[in-house]
């Protein structure tokens, strides 16, 4: 395993207990695959984080060939101040339909926005921006998620959200255990049948809590689908371009379950499969398509921010991906970064006193959107050091065995 790397942050900012977008109170995560009529699991899938109560939401897009869904309406000019879950889907722009499913579900649970108030409290409409990867070359081109896709992945994140929410109030509480685990990373959802440059992709998540005395102990976590054309790999050493960046031990889990150092047959195997282990062919040989993109996510935080400031939270999220994955923010990519803020505002009496979207100083401010950067480059080697192979593309821990 890597002998440097391992350490401390900037700000003093510490892994949550969970790792995950978990430690975000008011966030649930939920995966699903897509399926055949028979119910059989196909190649693509689904990833949905939802915010049952709502969160003040913001987008930022840098790569050249997006897909996206209600991206609009985060303008901080906009009106609508209210995001009730995010989709990150498979299937290229025929992955959309998913966030149809989403609504349906949320809606089905009282989740949304009251369009009119207390007027028709019943006429709701849930708030459900989404983005998807071109994944359509890896498994079978026609396995695509659905609305039924989207259903069952909010049902698994509206599930994991009042289990969170326990969690929370436990550790909120004193009372133990409180939140508990490790986040899951690797082929989930969104992820299955996402390739990281030369090697298997997948999900990933990484969070950071700050001390009081920096920024009020808030937290910040991330979940992205990692699906680049660049590499995610150091072509002269083989590891991570990323692994620097751990906090503490957080990598050493995966060592933990034998995964290898990086071996020259690794690496030359890597380096074949395209140019500088990215996903542009190399020379004399054909390799993996270059049109296969996309890295899409979820920054997270329980800080107060306005609309605005949490653009400038997906803005930052960037900056971590440019470092873990070289070159990012391609032509063939369509990167994008979804912000979240669940700041509590349920004990305030007077809307004057709420919480939510209160806004931070610029000085916090700077804090979150650098620890936004960090947690990106570390939750996308969560996805790239847990992924398998999967559908003929090889993972990194295989391609180095």
């Amino acid at each position: 395993m890597p002998s440097s790397g391992t350490g401390g942050d900037l700000f003093g900012a510490v892994p949550g207990p969970v790792n995950g977008l978990a430690d975000v109170p008011g966030i649930g995560l939920g995966h699903a695959p897509a399926r055949n009529a028979e119910g059989r699991e196909l190649s693509s899938g689904v990833t949905v984080v939802v915010s049952p109560a709502g969160a003040v939401g913001a987008v930022d897009v840098r790569g050249g060939g997006p897909g996206t869904r209600e991206t609009d309406l985060l303008r901080p000019s906009n009106s609508v101040q209210e995001v009730h879950a995010i989709a990150l889907c498979g299937g290229s722009a025929f992955g959309l339909d998913a966030a149809g499913g989403v609504m349906a579900g949320l809606e089905s649970h009282g989740v949304g926005l009251r369009v009119f108030g207390d007027a028709a409290p019943d006429l709701i409409v849930p708030i459900v921006p989404a983005a998807v990867i071109f994944d359509l070359a890896v498994g079978d081109a026609a396995d695509r998620p659905d609305a039924a896709c989207g259903r069952e992945a909010v049902e698994h994140a509206l599930e994991h959200a009042l289990e969170q929410a326990r969690e929370h109030a436990l550790d909120a509480a004193g009372d133990l255990p409180g939140l508990t685990g490790q986040a899951t990373n690797g082929c989930l959802g969104a992820g299955r049948a996402a390739t990281a440059g030369a090697v298997k992709g997948g999900f990933g998540q990484a969070s950071a809590v700050l001390p009081t005395s920096v920024a009020a102990g808030y937290t910040v976590a991330v979940g992205l689908v990692v699906n680049p054309v660049g590499s995610v790999v150091d072509p002269d050493t083989g590891w991570p371009w990323g692994l620097g960046a751990q906090l503490g031990d957080e990598f050493d889990r995966y060592w933990d379950d034998d995964l290898p150092d990086p071996s020259a047959g690794g690496l030359a195997a890597l380096l074949a499969r395209g140019l500088g282990g990215t996903k542009l062919p190399a020379p004399g040989a054909g390799g993996p398509d270059g049109g296969l993109n996309t890295t899409i996510g979820v920054i997270a935080t329980d800080a107060p921010v306005t609309k605005a400031q949490a653009e400038r939270l997906a803005i930052a999220a960037h900056d971590g991906l440019s470092r873990a994955v070289r070159p990012a923010h391609l032509p063939m990519d369509g990167d994008t970064f979804f912000a979240l803020s669940t700041a509590d505002s349920s004990g305030a009496d007077d809307p004057a006193d709420a919480e939510r979207g209160r806004g931070v100083d610029q000085t916090t401010l700077a804090v979150l959107a650098s620890t936004a950067a960090d947690c990106v480059e570390r939750a996308v080697v969560h996805a790239v050091l847990a992924a398998s192979t999967m559908f003929g593309v090889p993972s990194w821990k295989d391609l180095m065995s």
